[in-house]
């Protein structure tokens, strides 16, 4: 939904922010850049409540799913929802948020696709270049592609005759998320790990249900 509060700033060129999405598509890494079996994930969702953002990153651990830090920041929004353009809105409010962040955490979920947006630099890849770290994208709804042939609980995403994403089923009859590479990862790690860190009858990884609990908290209290 178009936020009515902002506008396109003055002197922003769609172009500029085009060619600055080509440029950053070429600088994502897609390797296995996890020296070690991840403990700590980070997941940041941005939440909105009039003319004020409200960012949000938790910490869980995997072993118990437990959050081990919170961090939540409130900012002026400066830049409306324009489809394909969601870093732009969202990036100064989740980075600042994950910046609070005093625990460590090996590997950050991003409510946004990463690889699976029309110039393969989806907010995912945005946040991921700027914190450099290993950084997967997970959508609910599909921005871009169709969906191929369901394996079990998996179906590649294809766009112009590439996967860029992979759709996960946490059961048989939930709807899937869409999983994309955001940065310092392959696609099949992020698949692993999002696996690892979704608890069972949820939909979501735990990182990003908890950081968006938390964010919707937040937006009401405030």
């Amino acid at each position: 939904m178009m936020n009515h509060h902002s506008r396109i700033p003055q002197g922003f060129s769609i172009e500029k922010a085009r060619y600055a999405q080509r440029r950053i598509a070429e600088l994502i890494l897609e390797e296995d850049l996890i020296q070690n079996e991840v403990q700590h994930a980070a997941g940041v969702d941005v939440s909105f409540k009039g003319n004020y953002a409200f960012g949000v990153a938790v910490v869980v651990e995997k072993s118990t799913f437990s959050v081990i830090d919170v961090s939540i920041v409130k900012t002026e929004v400066k830049f409306p929802y324009v489809p394909t353009l969601l870093a732009f809105r969202e990036a100064f409010p989740a980075y600042k948020a994950l910046k609070g962040l005093k625990e460590e955490y090996d590997v950050l979920f991003v409510d946004g696709n990463g690889r699976l947006h029309p110039l393969k630099a989806g907010f995912a890849c945005h946040l991921g270049l700027i914190i450099d770290k290993p950084t997967i994208g997970v959508a609910k709804s599909l921005l871009i592609g169709r969906v191929g042939a369901w394996s079990n609980d998996t179906a590649p995403v294809v766009y112009q005759g590439e996967t860029l994403g992979v759709a996960l089923k946490a059961s048989f009859s939930s709807k899937p998320i869409y999983i994309s590479v955001g940065h310092k990862i392959t696609l099949r790690k992020a698949v692993k790990i999002t696996r690892e860190f979704t608890r069972s009858g949820f939909r979501e990884p735990e990182p990003l249900r908890q950081a968006h609990r938390y964010s919707v908290k937040a937006r009401k209290r405030d």
